[in-house]
């Protein structure tokens, strides 16, 4: 007894191509991701007095905390932070916390303390600690790219009109 499958159709010469789902499902050939992104995407701007800050930053920036998430796409907010001069740590975290770079050459690793950085690039230490909760691809480089650190308490976003970030973790439509 032979199988019995389905039949295929099969297109002639000069026959159209049926039209695809995608096509079926959003005629006008729009992403329905990148208009629900412009929708939801304001700027939000936040003080750096607060503990577990780059949590709540990696949250914002991957979309998480949004009605919309979706894992694969960038659904998250610009992030504009100010004051990460004034960041505050517990225990002996300044002086025993070490961050680590390498020239590339033999012995070419270099170390500095958690004092030393805030010292000479204050934005890189919120930015380095936000940038490990995001994802290792090309997705979590685009997300970082959202965020912006400056060590003093102004900015030049104020003509996007930024809101006070949320510090809940309720998602808002």
């Amino acid at each position: 007894m032979a199988a019995q499958f389905p039949s295929i159709p099969r297109l002639h010469i000069g026959a159209t191509a049926p039209p695809c789902r995608d096509w079926d499902r959003n005629p006008k050939g729009t992403n329905d991701d990148t208009e629900r992104q412009s929708r939801n995407s304001r700027p939000q701007v936040v003080d750096r007095r607060r503990r577990r800050l780059a949590t709540v930053l990696a949250e914002t920036l991957s979309g998480k905390r949004s009605p919309w998430f979706t894992r694969h796409t960038d659904t998250g907010d610009f992030v504009v932070v100010v004051n990460a001069e004034k960041v505050a740590v517990t225990g002996k975290k300044m002086t025993d916390k070490k961050y680590y770079r390498h020239s590339g050459y033999p012995g070419g690793i270099k170390e500095r303390t958690l004092a030393q950085q805030l010292e000479r690039r204050p934005e890189e230490v919120l930015r380095m600690a936000v940038r490990g909760m995001l994802p290792k691809n090309r997705l979590g480089r685009q997300q970082l790219m959202k965020l912006k650190i400056y060590a003093g308490g102004e900015h030049p976003h104020t003509a996007q009109k930024p809101e006070p970030l949320r510090l809940t973790r309720k998602a808002e439509v």
